[in-house]
C-alpha cells in the first residue's frame, strides 16, 4: 500500500522560495501566475493492508516528523 503526503506552508506564512519562483516566473514572461506556493510531496510504501490503519499511522508520522504542524498544513492520500 503506498500513501502520499502533500504538504504545503499554512495561509498567512511567508514563502521566500514561492516568491522567488513567482519573480522568476515573471521575468520569464509568465505574466499570468498571481501566486506560487511551494510546497513536499512524500510517498511511502507501507507494509499495511487496512487504510484505516495505514492513514493513522501516516497522520502519527505527519504530526511527529514530517510536517511542521506550527507552519505547515497536510493531507494523506492512501492508495491501495
Amino acid at each position: 500500500m503506498k500513501a502520499i503526503v502533500n504538504i504545503r506552508l499554512k495561509e498567512g506564512v511567508l514563502d521566500p522560495q514561492g516568491k522567488a519562483v513567482h519573480h522568476a516566473l515573471k521575468a520569464l514572461g509568465f505574466k499570468d501566475v498571481n501566486d506560487v506556493r511551494i510546497g513536499k510531496r512524500i510517498v511511502l510504501d507501507l507494509n499495511e493492508d487496512d487504510q484505516n490503519a495505514a492513514h493513522e499511522e501516516v497522520r502519527k508520522m505527519c504530526e511527529e516528523l514530517l510536517a511542521n504542524t506550527v507552519i505547515e498544513d497536510y493531507t494523506i492520500e492512501i492508495l491501495s
